[in-house]
């Protein structure tokens, strides 16, 4: 499955043909995502960005999880999707990351915008949340800028870089999300 954003712009379904070059994102991108990012010291090879493709293949059959590799002019420069989703409950939660050099060009605005748009219109949802860390100044614009609302603070709720982080947790439900896109 892809979703085309613009010219230049989509998101592709993760899938094995992803592992070498986001694993050589990672790689080379090391200091830039680990400050918000827990995982990224367990990613030590390509075999092990593999190991995570195929969890996240199998919870895409599960209908629990959807993954896709940002594509930059068809080249691989990140990675979004909607995690934990919960068809009971309706709910879903968007996580991302980018290479350093694609940061600051709107890609993860406007992949957030594509991303949200089919889990309230294809997968029928009902909320959508960010969970961003209380240092993380860009993730909070982005959640800001797409009118998500600020509900709380997770306090110590994520381990990083050997300590505990505070997480702010941001919502849009699909009435809401609706309304945003009649004013724009």
């Amino acid at each position: 499955m892809t979703i085309a954003i613009d010219d230049h712009i989509s998101l592709e379904l993760i899938a094995a043909k992803h592992a070498e070059p986001l694993y050589a994102i990672i790689n080379s991108n090391r200091t830039h995502l680990s400050k918000f990012l827990p995982w990224v010291e367990s990613m030590q090879s390509v075999e092990d960005f593999s190991s995570y493709i195929n969890n996240s293949e199998l919870l895409h059959q599960q209908r629990k999880e959807l993954s896709f590799a940002i594509l930059l002019d068809k080249i691989p420069v990140g990675k979004i999707g909607l995690h934990y989703i919960n068809h009971q409950d309706k709910n879903a939660s968007v996580g991302y990351w980018l290479s350093k050099d694609a940061v600051g060009k709107g890609i993860i605005s406007i992949s957030c915008k594509a991303l949200i748009e089919y889990g309230f219109q294809a997968l029928n949802l009902h909320r959508i949340e960010i969970k961003v860390a209380t240092d993380n100044l860009k993730s909070q614009a982005i959640a800001e800028r797409l009118h998500f609302k600020k509900e709380a603070v997770l306090r110590q709720a994520e381990w990083v870089n050997n300590q505990f982080h505070d997480l702010l947790i941001y919502s849009i439900l699909d009435f809401e999300w609706a309304e945003k896109c009649k004013r724009q």
